[in-house]
């Protein structure tokens, strides 16, 4: 009974480091939307059998990063245009409440530490790092829930805000649109600064509908 017990924790341990994995290399964009997960391959890469790779993309599956094909396997999932400006104006209300309680909440270390992000971020615009632009982006957007706390906030913005990276990215494929998103970013930390919620409320809503107006000249031509 014992040995079955720390087997099955063992298969559990494996199958979250697997998730963990997989979630980075779906966010990073090297598992694009729509690409065939080959758990083979990747069991190999990670040096573990397929049974924690499968457990690991049942796991992204629920949180809709993943979608399993009837006697085809799992895809990266993709997500439509329509169903992105949908993501983004979900996502305008959050963050502005996310920023609103983070101007109300915060400490002057994290004060500090939102300027700090911002001041790391505009070095990527100076030298078009536009990777790691867009994981400081990812880890800003982080902090602002986590410094505003709530469980609830902080689950529902994941969920979104992992969607989002199914498509986001090409809102931010050049440096002139870092620059924008940055100084969006450089206003609300100063509200932040001020204490000032209902300026933080107003500027981090207003982050996210240009971000979404972004990506809309992103798209194709109809």
């Amino acid at each position: 009974m014992t040995d079955d017990l720390l087997e099955l924790r063992r298969e559990n341990t494996l199958s979250s480091l697997a998730a963990d994995r997989l979630e980075k290399l779906i966010v990073a964009g090297q598992l694009p939307p729509g690409q065939r997960i080959n758990e083979v391959v990747l069991a190999r890469e990670f040096g573990i059998s397929r049974g924690p790779v499968r457990e690991g993309l049942r796991h992204l599956a629920s949180r809709g990063l993943v979608e399993f094909v009837a006697n085809k396997g799992a895809y990266v999932r993709a997500i439509d245009a329509q169903a992105m400006l949908e993501i983004y104006d979900l996502r305008s209300v959050l963050t502005g409440h996310a920023c609103k309680l983070a101007a109300e909440r915060r400490t002057a270390d994290e004060a500090k530490e939102f300027e700090r992000r911002v001041k790391e971020m505009d070095a990527c615009v100076k030298s078009r790092d536009v990777a790691q632009y867009y994981k400081l982006n990812i880890d800003f957007h982080d902090l602002l829930v986590a410094v505003a706390g709530g469980g609830r906030l902080a689950a529902f913005s994941d969920t979104l805000s992992k969607e989002a990276a199914l498509f986001r990215r090409v809102s931010l494929g050049n440096p002139q649109e870092m620059a924008a998103s940055n100084t969006e970013h450089i206003a609300i930390v100063a509200a932040i600064r001020r204490a000032d919620g209902a300026r933080a409320r107003e500027l981090g809503e207003a982050h996210v509908l240009a971000g979404k107006r972004r990506f809309e000249k992103s798209l194709p031509p109809v």
